[in-house]
């Protein structure tokens, strides 16, 4: 039985603050203490994801970012009703969960907002490819075929890792517009903030092309019976 709208979107908005809240947290935490380096952060964004997947996702699939939500759609698995919803939700979300990280944080503190270490076009082409990889490992985990459980949280939030680990320090590795938005609105910090938006989408929609494309099966040779 599908499950009420009402009980999707609470869980989509808990779990995107939660993300924010550990995530950027971990930012802020290390801003203060230094006590996690760049690796534990990533580390934090990989583990929290982790959790939700597994907590949240029977409920509302654990999405918490617009993009993948989007990308869920334009892959036809997801219903349009249920898209803005859903976006709402996760944007309302993450500025809970910036709202309490900037009751930890230092007066000047970004609060974790995702600024690029060098050019906008850069981080743009980062992002782009980051949000390309990372919603087409959820799309093909999640296939009929694939989809075994905890291995499906173990991978995507072991891809969000990674992909912060190494592209963390040139983008902040984002993929979410509603993680970087929310902590570039509250402190302030709205530089370059439409790579974060449009490089997502750019990502994901490349991804679901992506997929398209993997799941076209080759012709059967002569005389063999297709599988």
């Amino acid at each position: 039985m599908r499950t009420m709208l009402r009980h999707c979107l609470f869980a989509e908005a808990l779990g995107t603050a939660v993300l924010l809240l550990f995530g950027t947290g971990a930012v802020v935490v290390n801003e203060q203490t230094h006590a996690l380096g760049h690796g534990g952060i990533a580390a934090a964004f990989g583990l929290v994801v982790l959790i939700l997947i597994q907590g949240l996702g029977h409920v509302s699939g654990a999405h918490v970012n617009p993009a993948v939500t989007l990308g869920f759609w334009v892959a036809g698995r997801f219903p349009g009703r249920r898209v803005l919803p859903y976006v709402v939700a996760q944007l309302a979300g993450a500025f809970v969960g910036s709202g309490l990280v900037k009751l930890l944080a230092t007066p000047n503190s970004t609060l974790g907002a995702t600024l690029p270490a060098h050019s906008a076009g850069q981080a743009f082409g980062i992002e782009v490819f980051l949000t390309f990889w990372l919603m087409l490992v959820i799309l093909r985990v999640t296939s009929s075929f694939y989809e075994q459980g905890l291995l499906v949280g173990i991978t995507i939030s072991a891809t969000v890792g990674l992909e912060a680990l190494v592209g963390g320090p040139l983008s902040g590795a984002s993929m979410n517009p509603a993680r970087s938005l929310a902590p570039a609105f509250v402190s302030g910090h709205l530089e370059a903030a439409w790579v974060y938006v449009v490089a997502p989408v750019a990502g994901v929609l490349l991804a679901v092309a992506v997929d398209r494309l993997l799941e076209l099966r080759t012709p059967p040779v002569s005389g063999q019976t297709p599988q």
